[in-house]
């Protein structure tokens, strides 16, 4: 049967009766936890116009999170701020070309990437089946805890402009863009380029790459489990989440991206709750989601909403 169009999808992703409680539980022990913040200047890193830094902090179930951090030095204060955040594969950058632009701009490495590794370290692939079965342990409750610690980080620094931060990521960026908007209201505007963790079990069953293949490797090999792997994921679905995002927001999908089906990149976008979205779709691309051309509609919507050099 020939496979219908994207935008025509029908999301199978339901909410727990408690999807609220959950998070709002999670987030108060996230809060309970002092951040505990340490930055250390990188001079080797560092140049004329941008300082660098070496930032951990803790998170949920006392876990240190490492992230790096960048400065411009010619820009009047307080600073707009941008939070990148990874993609499954990739380490996080230093994000000088944020800094460059005017922002002060924080790079996350939630727990399990390198420098966040020590006490946490599923592995690749593995991260995302890890305890995939139970919320309350599940690899992505904590994940998700150490983006919305990053910005925790970024609102208390003095020359950062508390009413001025953005989030931004592509594939598991673009999945933890849409959760970090969700949990942390402060959040003034946000970018999501072919967003990952959305209609996890859709997935699936419309590609066949990982790392959803994952999940579907751990069902075949532990096929009871599959009730319990479907109502713990819909705890961390972007689906689900989308609805608690109310800050301007863009989105951009790959019609033919195999990764990250645009089938569910439609359903998420379609439960955002914001007033203002827009969304991009690019045919005859993949993964990258048209990012060679839209990264200038990712600057230009910053700049709009965040305001660098004023």
């Amino acid at each position: 049967m020939p496979r219908q169009p994207a935008d025509q999808h029908t999301s199978t992703v339901l909410k727990p009766n408690d999807f609220d409680q959950f998070w709002d539980d999670v987030m108060d022990q996230v809060k309970s936890i002092p951040l505990d913040a340490s930055i250390a200047h990188i001079p080797l890193r560092s140049t004329a116009e941008i300082d660098v830094y070496e930032v951990h902090y803790t998170s949920l179930d006392e876990i240190r999170i490492a992230g790096r951090y960048c400065v411009p030095k010619n820009y009047p204060r307080p600073l707009p701020a941008i939070l990148h955040v990874p993609g499954y594969l990739m380490e996080p950058p230093i994000p000088k070309n944020w800094a460059r632009k005017g922002y002060a701009a924080f790079s996350a490495a939630p727990r399990g990437k390198l420098r966040s590794h020590h006490q946490f370290n599923p592995g690749y692939p593995g991260l995302l089946t890890h305890n995939i079965n139970d919320p309350n342990t599940y690899t992505y409750r904590g994940f998700y805890a150490d983006a919305c610690r990053a910005i925790d980080f970024l609102i208390e620094r003095e020359e950062v402009d508390g009413t001025r931060i953005g989030v931004t990521g592509h594939s598991q960026g673009g999945g933890l863009t849409i959760s970090t908007s969700a949990l942390r209201p402060q959040i003034k505007a946000a970018s999501a380029g072919a967003p990952y963790l959305c209609g996890f079990m859709d997935s699936i069953q419309l590609t066949s790459t990982y790392p959803y293949q994952e999940i579907a490797n751990y069902l075949r090999l532990h096929p009871e489990q599959r009730s319990a792997v479907e109502k713990s994921v819909s705890y961390f679905d972007g689906v689900n989440l989308a609805t608690k995002v109310t800050c301007p927001i863009i989105v951009s999908l790959g019609l033919q991206d195999n990764v990250c089906p645009p089938e569910t990149g439609y359903s998420l976008f379609e439960a955002i709750s914001s007033k203002d979205k827009n969304l991009y779709a690019y045919d005859g691309h993949g993964h990258d989601a048209g990012q060679f051309n839209h990264a200038a509609i990712i600057d230009s919507f910053f700049a709009k909403h965040l305001g660098p050099g004023e």
